[in-house]
């Protein structure tokens, strides 16, 4: 039961050593951050809110009595910090855990008895960032009634609509064979299973995530609330972040090579994709679909890991290169559930090729001719700072889309399309770097602290790698080193940018910071600022496309302006650049032919109004609780055809999500587009390429 595991729970409090974590921040933070902002009261009423906000985003667990008792602390954090007290931290997050058990004990037998009226006419209301704390115990359970009736009812039609849909295909193919066999069988056990189990058990697995005592991560927490509240790039990495972050930027890990999930059914870690050339991959013995109960330990004991936290459980399983890591195994050929097989694995660096670039030629046709364009997808850009080109671990984004220029040249490719939508940032080298690629010389960036303005340029002697049209493509989620290249691109006349109405807004540099021994963690400051060459920022701005396209994000309420704390934007004198080519020439003749053709376009036209049906889903503050009501909202919902996929993940996750799962398939209507548009820049320029920097630049 979620009552016991709660109460298992301890007080959790501060290791002796953080006080020096909390003191070094402080003075790290007012010193080296771009603003050059005290530590004081201001701070530290953004950091109590931040803090507050983070265990209790939608104001559901918390009573209003609760924030006056914390309230004492709102413009103290700030000298508390300074002497090295973080102790408010985890009073934040102790009382927070005492208000969870009631509200989870309330939910728990709430959902047991599984007693709803759906006739009712009454709202839930979705949009609480802003709503009032309970006045009292009574309050917080009426909006858990309406939260859980609200969860259940949701869920009830979805399997309805789902029923439905499935019936309706199966008429219109007549044909019964959906799916494999093993699809059809894991859908009769969800079926056997009720909402509210599910939900009972959906919210056991929560408890276990924020109910077992951690001091590091109640920690991290506290020490992110006070660094955002400078800006909300600004964070404290604690050991085991900063270990996470290493790993997302070299896009490698030391483990066994598979995707591991958290199995509510029996609280296992059960196997996904496994990577082929990975340990588990090359040895063979376990399979998709197992589960893993339990590892060996430091003492040589099989431990078992059911019902814990997946976050531990997998770190457990995580290690250096060369070591061993051993597991029990639980496999999906036995139904039963008794057997159980130890498998002993030597950990290895797994590569992470899922957020790789990735690149293909397509063939496009326009007016009869057919024309072979390059694609470049750019999840991210990652980069091995610390490692040595050469180094058979060194990755680098820059250096993966070259080698897929290399083929683009060799096979005749007349234009390309880079898409960087999703692409959240990463390295700023890996942006010069890839900038380089395009254009031959000159200034790509320019970047300002607290003291100096400066360029980043293009190295000397740099080669350019292709030299044809090129199609840049953004959108909502394109942030920081993404905002850097459109933005170059755009303003040297190298590139054509598509996509949303403007990219994320992201115009500012971090510097990592060691704090001592890596038991202390680091500190991500916000030290710079990026303009672009022609002197605007991207912070908040972004960078507007020359030709829009909008995608369901461009309908999202979504964006650095929208963070809590964001920096504004600003400007500075332009850098000393010049044209390198005349993709500026080209956009109002190619917008026209764009704008003509999509004006006839059937898919084209349904694409804008899902992006206007997701725009009203995103302003809409309550939902009915009615069954009819609710049914015929969630239909609609449904039928906007480019937001099917997991319940669970927000709609940007969902956008996203889906367009790296369908990066071969025929369903993208604005890289369609993009496609064309890119074809017509052919077109227009005749094939000629980007000249010698001779004539252009001198």
């Amino acid at each position: 039961m979620v009552i016991n595991l709660l109460l298992a729970a301890a007080i959790v409090s501060p290791l002796a050593y953080y006080d020096r974590i909390g003191t070094r921040l402080g003075n790290m933070l007012s010193r080296y951050h771009i603003s050059q902002h005290p530590l004081d009261d201001e701070i530290s009423q953004r950091a109590w809110t931040n803090l507050v906000s983070f265990y209790d985003f939608d104001h559901s667990v918390y009573l209003k009595s609760d924030l006056e008792r914390l309230a004492r602390h709102e413009k103290t954090i700030d000298n508390e910090i300074a002497r090295g007290n973080v102790g408010f931290g985890y009073e934040v997050y102790n009382l927070y855990i005492e208000r969870l058990q009631e509200r989870l004990d309330f939910a728990t037998n709430l959902l047991a008895k599984g007693e709803w009226d759906f006739t009712v006419d009454e709202n839930y209301r979705v949009k609480r960032k802003d709503a009032p704390w309970p006045e009292s115990r009574a309050d917080a359970e009426e909006h858990w009634r309406k939260r859980l009736k609200n969860e259940v009812l949701a869920m009830k039609i979805m399997r309805e609509l789902d029923m439905e849909r499935k019936a309706a295909r199966a008429a219109a193919e007549k044909d019964d064979d959906e799916g494999d066999g093993e699809d059809e069988k894991e859908e009769s056990i969800k079926k056997d299973e009720t909402v509210e189990e599910q939900l009972i058990k959906k919210y056991r697995q929560y408890a276990l995530v924020v109910g077992e005592p951690d001091e590091e991560t109640v920690l991290q927490a506290y020490l992110s609330a006070l660094s955002h509240a400078y800006d909300p790039h600004t964070d404290y990495m604690s050991q085991s972040v900063k270990e996470e972050f290493d790993m997302d930027m070299n896009l490698s890990l030391g483990g066994v090579g598979a995707e591991l999930g958290f199995d509510p059914d029996d609280g296992a870690l059960k196997i996904g994709k496994i990577m082929p050339n990975s340990p588990m991959g090359r040895d063979g013995r376990i399979k998709s679909g197992d589960k893993i109960t339990g590892i060996r330990n430091a003492e040589g004991v099989i431990e078992d890991i059911t019902w814990q936290p997946i976050k531990k459980s997998i770190k457990k399983i995580r290690g250096p290169k060369g070591t061993d890591v051993t597991l029990e195994i639980k496999p999906k050929s036995d139904p039963t559930g008794q057997t159980r097989h130890i498998v002993t694995l030597t950990r290895d660096i797994v590569a992470l090729d899922d957020q790789a670039a990735t690149g293909r030629v397509e063939r496009v046709s326009i007016d009869g001719k057919e024309l072979k364009l390059g694609y470049v997808f750019l999840p991210s850009f990652y980069g091995s700072d610390d490692k040595a080109f050469g180094d058979p671990d060194f990755r680098s984004a820059a250096l993966d889309v070259n080698r897929y220029l290399a083929d683009f040249n060799s096979e005749g490719v007349e234009g390309l399309v880079l898409d960087l939508r999703g692409n959240g940032g990463g390295s700023l080298r890996e942006a010069i770097l890839l900038s380089s690629l395009f254009v031959p010389n000159g200034p790509v960036v320019q970047i300002k602290n607290a003291h100096t303005v400066g360029a980043m340029t293009i190295p000397p002697g740099n080669t350019v790698a292709f030299r044809k049209p090129m199609v840049v493509m953004t959108d909502r989620a394109s942030a920081s080193a993404s905002e850097i290249v459109a933005g170059h691109l755009q303003d040297v006349g190298r590139a054509i940018v598509v996509g949303d109405s403007r990219t994320h807004g992201k115009g500012t540099v971090q510097r990592v910071m060691r704090m001592g021994s890596d038991k202390y963690g680091s500190t991500k400051i916000t030290t710079d600022r990026f303009y672009r060459v022609n002197g605007d920022s991207t912070q908040v701005a972004g960078v507007a496309p020359d030709i829009l396209l909008p995608s369901l994000l461009d309908s999202l309420d979504i964006g650095e302006d929208k963070l809590d704390y964001a920096l504004p934007f600003s400007a500075i004198p332009p850098a000393d650049y010049k044209l390198c080519w005349n993709a500026r020439e080209l956009v109002a003749p190619v917008k026209a032919r764009s704008q003509a053709r999509l004006a006839g376009d059937e898919r084209y036209r349904k694409h804008l109004a899902n992006v206007e049906g997701m725009q009203e889903i995103g302003d809409r503050e309550e939902v009915p609780l009615e069954y009819a009501s609710r049914k015929a909202m969630m239909q609609s919902d449904r039928d906007l055809s480019e937001l099917d996929g997991d319940e669970e993940e927000s709609t940007e996750e969902k956008v996203i999500s889906r367009r790296r799962r369908n990066q071969t398939k025929k369903d993208d209507v604005v890289l369609d587009e993009a496609f064309r548009i890119l074809a017509d820049m052919v077109e227009l320029n005749g094939g000629k390429e980007l000249p010698e920097p001779k004539g252009w630049w001198e």
